[in-house]
């Protein structure tokens, strides 16, 4: 990231989160105590920010100024609210197709995802607020822009935000290898979430259980699993075909 994605010093990122600023995440010193740290960590808390303790190496590796053991890095977009956002859907008329992503946290997967999910007309993309990529200018660039188009909820945990959208009408359609259905048996012309899972270990057991349904795709080869975002591509476009077939509105 460029050196203007930062803010150092806990004054000055105090003063960004109540100018309004859109922050990613603060990392801070791990044993870094005080009056004014803890002002910092309230008002951190209050807007849901989310904070890292980590070494003052790691710190010291983005920049060796005077930052007193907190940096704030930058969010590349403004971060929309699940719990706002669902009902805006429904106001709209909108038949809702979310992609909800359990703890990708490679910046060129999360780019290719929301690409495709910006050119397929999803309404929004959900990632929780730890263990997970977030929206720095890496992954708006490797998202070729589409991450300035979409909406990115960032939530407290991904079996929160699933758990809310099945209470709101989504059917939630867990893609793994595991399950026993193929993915083109399965009805997408209600309101729907995708839930794609990590890189290495796929959808964790909570959010798994949480899903209406499993959904797999076939595989021939020797290898055993698709790249999520391929997988994710093929299960989009899935999606669109059924609503087109159905002469249901994409977007």
């Amino acid at each position: 990231m460029e050196k203007s994605d930062y803010i150092f010093g806990i004054r000055a990122v105090i003063e960004a989160i109540e100018a309004g600023r859109d922050i990613d995440k603060i990392l801070i010193k791990k044993d870094l105590q005080g009056e004014l740290l803890g002002e910092l960590l309230d008002l951190a808390r209050r807007h849901r920010i989310v904070m890292r303790r980590v070494p003052v190496q790691v710190i010291d590796r983005i920049t060796r100024k005077n930052h007193q053991g907190v940096v704030a890095t930058l969010a590349a977009v403004t971060y929309h609210r699940l719990d706002h956002l669902v009902p805006q859907l429904y106001e709209e008329g909108r038949l809702p197709f979310i992609i909800v992503l359990d703890g990708i946290t490679d910046v060129r997967n999360f780019g290719a995802i929301a690409r495709t999910a910006e050119c397929v007309g999803a309404d929004a993309i959900v990632i929780p607020e730890h263990g997970s990529v977030s929206v720095g200018g890496d992954a708006v660039k490797t998202s070729a822009g589409a991450l300035l188009h979409i909406p990115v909820c960032r939530e407290r945990s991904t079996a929160l935000a699933v758990k809310f959208l099945k209470d709101n009408g989504y059917k939630a359609v867990a893609v793994t290898e595991k399950a026993a259905v193929n993915y083109t048996e399965i009805d997408y012309t209600d309101p729907v979430c995708l839930i794609m899972g990590a890189e290495d270990v796929g959808i964790s057991p909570e959010v798994l259980k949480l899903a209406d349904c499993g959904a797999s795709i076939p595989m021939f080869g020797k290898i055993g699993s698709l790249n999520v975002s391929v997988a994710a591509g093929v299960m989009m476009y899935e999606v669109v075909r059924q609503r087109l077939t159905a002469n249901l509105e994409v977007i």
